[in-house]
């Protein structure tokens, strides 16, 4: 290896402006399947199972989200309706769904999404707001969940985090969503203690990081590649690394605010079996920090471990005007169609 990232794979390059990830993925319904770039790479969701037509919005019962969510075995769940899902308790899900929101706007508020214990899960276009309580997340991943896929989300103003992936749940992917109004963005790795959170491997890939205050995200212990995310105008920090993490960062924009112009944050952390506190490193690599954005980067970004040594390829660009142009129009919930394949 030269240590360079190997070039950008596109299926369809574009006469102009900057080829994105995903091409194919919305040709046909189940073309998700196994798409994902990054550590979550091999996430199928439901696959292998039935469509499940989501019919009503009410938050339980018979063609109900959360009746798809519990079902034993895969599923690809599909909505017939728009509109607001009132969660009264977090939407537990179980292992192998598909959770597609394209060809409709659903909202869900009042609670998040828990994926607890689970395997090979796909959230696909949906907006989550409004988590009120102690604990509740957008998207709350733990404990031990593996293969998960969250793309094209609008995630805002929950009572802690958007995503938090916690508990040795590794192997995730977290594409083109954006999150806006809120403060303790996106935490990886709980606290010092959870030593078995060193399996983590988390890819964040074209996602808009649009006011939010902090964690963008907070890592411990595991491993993060990002690239192609725009952060702007964030509140206290954009990347924290604490102990032991590894932020490949790589054509990422960092676009500060009026007053905090702090992009990457190192804390000292001692882990439950070492015996003094480090803080984690973070490697930047053809990264723009913009309106006086100071990286902060400190000697020690050669222990961050080189993504080609896990994926053989992913949809990077250099930064550019156009490309924050792009993110800001491609993260988050989309009016796309339902893909054929029913």
């Amino acid at each position: 290896m030269d240590g360079m990232p190997p070039p950008p794979h596109h299926h369809h390059p574009a006469a102009s402006g900057p080829a994105m990830p995903y091409a194919d993925a919305d040709r046909t319904l189940r073309a998700l399947a196994g798409a994902a770039e990054g550590f979550g790479r091999g996430t199928i969701g439901g696959l292998h199972g039935p469509i499940y037509r989501v019919t009503s919005l009410d938050d339980d019962g018979h063609g109900t989200l959360r009746h798809a969510c519990r079902a034993h075995g895969p599923l690809w769940i599909v909505f017939d309706v728009s509109g607001t899902i009132h969660l009264a308790t977090y939407l537990r899900v179980a292992s192998h769904k598909t959770i597609d929101g394209r060809g409709q706007r659903v909202r869900l508020v009042g609670k998040g999404i828990q994926l607890k214990d689970c395997h090979h899960v796909i959230v696909c276009n949906l907006e989550i707001e409004g988590g009120r309580g102690h604990d509740v997340d957008a998207v709350q991943i733990k404990p031990n969940s593996t293969n998960i896929w969250i793309d094209r989300c609008s995630l805002a103003d929950c009572d802690d985090g958007l995503i938090d992936i916690t508990r040795s749940s590794t192997d995730i992917t977290v594409s083109r969503c954006r999150f806006s109004r809120h403060d303790k963005t996106m935490l990886v790795g709980a606290d010092p203690c959870h030593v078995g959170d060193r399996c983590i491997r988390v890819t964040i890939h074209h996602c808009f990081f649009d006011g939010t205050r902090q964690r963008h995200p907070r890592l411990r212990f595991g491993r993060a590649h990002l690239y192609n995310n725009y952060t702007r105008g964030w509140g206290i920090y954009a990347v924290c690394a604490g102990v032991e993490a590894q932020v490949a960062s790589q054509c990422n924009v960092y676009e500060a605010g009026p007053e905090k112009k702090t992009v990457f944050r190192y804390m000292p952390e001692k882990a439950a079996d070492r015996g003094e506190a480090a803080a984690g490193w973070i490697r930047s690599e053809g990264d723009a920090f913009l309106n006086g954005a100071r990286p902060c980067l400190v000697d020690g970004g050669e222990a961050v471990f080189r993504p080609e040594e896990y994926y053989e390829r992913w949809t990077m660009e250099a930064v550019s005007p156009a490309l924050k142009e792009v993110v800001m129009l491609c993260a988050g919930w989309q009016p796309v169609p339902r893909p054929p394949g029913e």
